[in-house]
């Protein structure tokens, strides 16, 4: 078996492993909206707000992350009881993957960061947050749980914000239960203290930090390496992971061997949260039984991944197997992708300032007709998201005798077609559901439809965005096709 295949066979293993994580949870808010103006106050961009998320941040994005690449992980993390909190905690709740167990500590500020952004510019981050450490009845609650949880865990993840979850001395306990139960623990540092995580598996610093944790020099490979081993005898590590941006990383183990992995991102849009998607698929690959090297090694492929992103954002298994292959997220079978996946690419569009268009239909037998349809639907906006109807809903549409082609012949087709960027195979009967989750710019149908009837039109709609009826190519339909070849 090659490198590669087994590193995509790897990727399958992911599913169901079992991950400990354990750190500070936070609240990411992302705002968004247009500056046409400076503020008459100071000179400052008046951002005109246009729509918010919020996602899981700091140790919950280690979680998202590791859910994303197929894992089953638990979460222990304390909130306050506030607001923020309480949607910390629905988040982790939306996701049944996640065995969750989250402690709230009365009078804590749950930390939130809220980034502004105009376009596709991050304006300005306001964050609020605690730093203290959690309480003497908190932490022996975590403790507690923690022990309840490690029987199952494959690896044990500390995900340290510094915002006070795995203060001393309970990052110290932590990797002690954990390392007596006899498992792998990986720490995400905070701070340049690292005897505070003495004796773990594996430290994943960025080069800051690892110059900060040294104080030596961390320019070229041989200083990296250099401070690496300096982290390792210092405080017992079995193996230092350095994240190096557009260097790659470098994996440095206590056994002398050494592995340089170069950069995998075509193009950086977003550093944020690359941190945690490297720690996350590492954690999932030791937990598959790979080895460091490996596992290293689909940490940054994961990382490339994510980097073209924008936001605290994943890497998807199906991703990982896509990059595995060098393969462009816009060529070939790799258009066919789920509507979660989907969502993101559009997302990542959206804030690069491009406009997205969907169009469905169930695309039997492809004739100048859908050409045509296509063709229209490219032509009014930057990006064309195809919804196509599978099997089962053809068949409750057209008939026992329809579809003639399967729904992956009928993809595999509209993806080979340059106007098509992305195609979603959905089970519905309509597509309303994969509209409301891309939330596309612009709607198209043919003109056969009036708007008042198109399914979708209602909501593209009311967040701003525009229907289009496309012209029809008279006589070009597949059932006048089907009706040809049995010779009516």
């Amino acid at each position: 078996m090659t490198e590669l295949s087994a590193l995509v066979e790897r990727v399958e293993k992911l599913r169901g492993t079992m991950v400990l994580c354990i750190g500070d949870a936070m609240l990411d808010r992302f705002v968004y909206g247009s500056v046409e103006r400076i503020s008459p106050e100071a000179p400052i961009p008046v951002l005109c707000i246009e729509r918010e998320t919020a996602m899981l941040g700091g140790a919950g994005n280690v979680v998202r992350n590791l859910v994303a690449v197929g894992a089953a992980p638990a979460f222990v993390s304390v909130v306050g009881d506030d607001t923020a909190g309480r949607e910390v905690t629905r988040l982790v709740g939306e996701h049944g993957e996640i065995d969750p167990c989250i402690v709230v500590e009365p009078g804590r500020q749950t930390t939130i960061k809220t980034r502004f952004f105009a376009s596709h510019q991050q304006l300005l981050r306001a964050d609020r947050e605690s730093r203290s450490p959690v309480g003497d009845a908190i932490r022996d609650q975590l403790l507690i749980r923690v022990e309840r949880l490690l029987p199952k865990a494959g690896v044990v993840v500390l995900s340290d914000y510094g915002k006070g979850v795995l203060a001393e001395p309970i990052a110290a306990e932590l990797i002690r239960r954990a390392k007596a139960a006899g498992k792998q623990v990986i720490i995400d540092p905070k701070g340049t203290d690292y005897t505070i995580y003495a004796g773990a598996t594996l430290v994943t610093p960025n080069r800051k930090e690892l110059h900060e944790a040294t104080g030596m020099a961390v320019d070229s490979d041989e200083q990296v390496v250099a401070a690496a081993r300096q982290l390792i005898e210092a405080c017992g590590f079995e193996a230092v992971l350095v994240t190096r941006s557009q260097d790659g990383m470098t994996l440095v183990r206590a056994d002398g061997q050494i592995n340089h992995l170069p950069a995998e991102a075509r193009e950086v849009f977003d550093v944020s949260g690359a941190g945690d998607t490297v720690v996350a698929t590492l954690a999932a690959a030791l937990a598959s039984g790979a080895s460091l090297p490996e596992a290293a090694h689909l940490a940054n492929v994961a990382a490339g991944i994510v980097v073209g992103k924008v936001g605290t954002a994943v890497a998807y298994a199906n991703e990982l197997v896509v990059a595995l292959h060098h393969e462009d997220l816009t060529l070939g079978e790799s258009k066919i992708v789920p509507v979660d996946v989907a969502a993101e690419l559009v997302d990542r569009w959206r804030r690069k300032g491009q406009k997205v268009g969907f169009t469905n239909g169930c695309f039997d037998l492809l004739h100048p007709g859908h050409v045509s349809i296509l063709a229209q639907a490219k032509a009014a906006c930057d990006r064309l998201v195809v919804g196509l109807n599978s099997d089962a809903s053809v068949q409750r549409l057209k008939g026992p005798t329809r579809p003639v082609q399967s729904e992956a012949s009928r993809a595999t087709v509209l993806s080979s077609l340059a106007t098509v960027d992305l195609v979603v195979i959905f089970g519905e009967d309509t597509p309303l559901e994969v509209i409301c989750e891309l939330k596309p710019d612009v709607l198209v149908k043919g003109a056969d439809y009036t708007i008042d009837k198109v399914v979708g039109a209602d909501e593209v709609q009311s967040w701003g965005g525009k229907v289009v009826l496309a012209e029809l190519v008279d006589g070009q339909s597949t059932t006048n096709t089907i009706r040809k070849m049995n010779g009516n």
